[in-house]
């Protein structure tokens, strides 16, 4: 069996391959203060949770965003299932040409879900991931990588509401029952939400113009599952989309060994 580990900056997405099959998936709180020894501890206790054997884990691969906590995983995996992870980046195959003017810069959860995208739905697509930050990846017909946009999470918008202001609240996210509020909790929510979408369609229609508007739009991230119903633009909504490319990327260097 294949471990996964998606390393984001709010979460951990641990999955557990079976061949193909996705047998399980965890979300852990990412914690740059934790130890390898404590990640190992809360995982084999989820394992232990969901009847899963630990020996029986074949091999191991990462996509990270945070740089300290990779080889703290790394350490993780070859203490506690005597397996050398591979890690998304230099020197792993993707299968997917990046055209950015500096491939090193792309993060590795945006190749990684464009390469499930394509794999599954090919292309032209725009990959569209609600996580801390939103990020947009347009891949070519031809399963090239072209590059995006960057925008800020509506969790980070609200934080900064909050922390940069005298008098606003910190505030659940959600949809409110009216544009117009007609209470300080309300109004922002309503801002944040209603401004938030906007945000998303019109990256969405510009990004279309340079691609094409045949382009297919395909979504993962955590918050993506509140939003999706908003957009008609969005096709499907994938929440394992990373995992699913962890997947296919070790195969692909698997095979590319034998």
């Amino acid at each position: 069996m294949l471990l996964a580990f998606d390393i984001g900056n709010t979460t951990i997405a641990v999955g557990l391959f079976r061949g193909k099959k996705l047998v399980k998936s965890w979300k852990i709180k990412t914690d740059s203060d934790k130890t390898s020894d404590e990640y190992g501890a809360v995982l084999l206790n989820l394992m232990q949770v969901g009847g899963l054997a630990a020996g029986k884990i074949t091999g191991a691969i990462i996509s990270s965003v945070v740089p300290p906590l990779t080889p703290v995983i790394e350490e993780m995996c070859l203490a506690y299932f005597s397996m050398t992870a591979s890690v998304v980046g230099q020197g792993l195959k993707t299968g997917m040409p990046i055209l950015y003017e500096n491939p090193l810069e792309v993060g590795a959860d945006r190749i990684t879900a464009a390469v499930a995208a394509f794999e599954k739905y090919g292309g032209p697509l725009i990959v569209l991931d609600f996580g801390t930050a939103t990020t947009f990846d347009a891949v070519s017909a031809k399963g090239e990588y072209l590059g995006g946009a960057i925008a800020p999470g509506v969790r980070i918008s609200a934080e900064a509401l909050y922390l940069k202001t005298a008098k606003l609240p910190r505030i659940e996210i959600r949809k409110p029952k009216r544009a117009i509020g007609r209470t300080t909790v309300s109004s922002m929510q309503s801002g944040l939400y209603f401004g938030y979408i906007g945000l998303v369609t019109n990256t969405i229609r510009e990004i279309r113009k340079e691609l094409g508007e045949s382009a297919r739009v395909i979504a993962t991230g955590g918050f993506g599952g509140q939003v999706v119903p908003e957009f008609q633009e969005i096709e499907a909504y994938e929440p394992d989309l990373v995992l699913e490319g962890l997947r296919i990327i070790h195969e692909r260097n698997r095979d590319a060994r034998a």
